[in-house]
């Protein structure tokens, strides 16, 4: 495999392990970069739902990847490999770069279905069975920038036993390895990153394992993978994460999987991830819901802060706070506003105060509750802006605050009261 393009350039390392910085040498003439932390464009079959080309272009700041998944193209090779000029200029997309992951994050996969030499991926025809001959043929086919390699993630489940735990590491090593084998021999995949797998469930040293061995490699990055809401606390996953990013060196990205909500990153970033998948948005409009939380970290916090108390309570007693549980992935967080709650049908506000996406710009909450109870595929397109455009804003802030040392400023805007409550409960000990 030739020496990888792809390398992170960190700007500055906060209190240990938050980094901020700068991944370059993208695509395969590498003249992409994506800042970090950042995330990816989230897309079903390279379109990201409810919008086109033309209106998803309309947002500024749009991540420079675009993710999509094996478990949605699957199902389609024998198209590909018929218009062999890979999934990029299949589906009209041009100046991205293209990531292929393994399966949707926003859709939850049946377990169960791996052996020592498959996985399985889910797509609308139903269950796929890979090996890594069909996963690498596949890859060859989509023709992606970079792509995850084939993994055995099914120990998400707290109740999963030590053994297979450990059987799930040797079998996502073992693949690794296979799949850089074919990779290195393949013409099609020349100037594609490859990014390996660490697996190991909730077991603290099969995560090491999985860690120091994928790290011995010749891979791009990586991928965190078991570590999903509703998985685990947020306290466990951050102490596996901090022990898997020892392992890792620090000029190569770590991608964490699954995991979108802004509390959840935010504590994800302190343990040193550098990637996330962008699927947060689309959920939430799918809930019928829009993103509703502060940011903003100008010289007054505490404003902001009290307008959404009302709002974020509502949503937070529905969800005792944020705390997870295994549906967490589906329900609606404290993060979000119920546009099809009645108290919105005469709220002629917009959906954030001061948001400059299309829909706040144009579109009252009381229209958008209107467009939801009648049914109208309207409401899923000016969702989807506004969350799309919300959510990659909280990025931009997150960046800006590990820039100018206001990290902890920007978390108390996020989490609101949350944050204070346990500070005080912190301070009585």
């Amino acid at each position: 495999m030739a020496c990888s393009r792809m390398k992170l350039e960190l700007c500055r390392v906060v209190q240990g392990s938050s980094r901020l910085g700068v991944l370059k040498g993208l695509g395969r003439t590498g003249q992409h970069s994506l800042e970090v932390p950042g995330c990816l464009l989230h897309t079903h079959l390279g379109t990201v739902p409810h919008l086109t080309q033309d209106t998803l272009h309309t947002l500024s700041n749009l991540p420079s990847v675009t993710q999509v998944t094996l478990s949605n193209l699957a199902e389609h090779q024998e198209v590909l490999e018929e218009f062999k000029d890979g999934f990029r200029k299949f589906a009209g997309l041009h100046d991205t770069v293209l990531y292929c992951s393994l399966h949707d994050p926003a859709t939850p996969c049946p377990t169960g279905y791996t052996t020592n030499k498959t996985v399985s991926v889910w797509g609308s025809g139903g269950r796929i069975e890979l090996t890594v001959a069909k996963f690498m043929a596949l890859q060859k086919t989509v023709q992606p920038d970079w792509y995850q390699s084939m993994a055995d993630g099914e120990t998400w489940q707290n109740n999963t036993s030590r053994k297979r735990v450990r059987k799930s590491v040797d079998r996502t090593l073992a693949h690794l390895d296979e799949c850089l084998l074919v990779h290195q021999k393949s013409q099609e995949l020349e100037g594609v990153e490859v990014f390996g797998v660490v697996e190991g469930g909730d077991i603290l040293d099969e995560r090491v394992r999985s860690a120091r061995e994928t790290a011995k490699r010749p891979v791009a990055g990586f991928c965190l993978d078991g570590l999903q809401t509703g998985s685990m606390d947020q306290t466990l996953r951050t102490q596996l994460i901090t022990a898997v990013t020892k392992e890792l060196p620090e000029d190569k990205p770590r991608l964490l999987q699954g995991v979108g909500r802004p509390d959840e990153v935010l504590a994800c970033v302190e343990a040193g991830v550098d990637l996330f998948e962008s699927f947060f948005p689309f959920q939430v409009t799918e809930r019928g819901c829009a993103l509703c939380f502060s940011f903003d970290i100008s010289p007054d916090p505490e404003l902001a802060v009290l307008e959404l108390d009302e709002e974020r309570g509502t949503a937070g007693e529905m969800q005792q706070n944020g705390e997870v549980n295994l549906d967490d992935q589906m329900q609606m967080t404290s993060f979000e506003i119920n546009l099809k709650d009645k108290r919105y049908q005469d709220d002629f506000r917009p959906l954030v105060e001061g948001c400059g996406c299309y829909c706040c710009k144009n579109h009252q909450r009381a229209y958008l509750h209107h467009l939801l109870v009648t049914n109208e595929l309207l409401a899923g397109v000016l969702l989807m802006i506004h969350n799309t455009a919300h959510y990659h804003a909280f990025f931009g802030a997150l960046r800006e605050a590990l820039a100018s040392d206001k990290l902890a400023l920007l978390k108390r805007r996020v989490l609101g009261e949350r944050v204070r409550q346990t500070e005080r409960k912190d301070g009585d000990r």
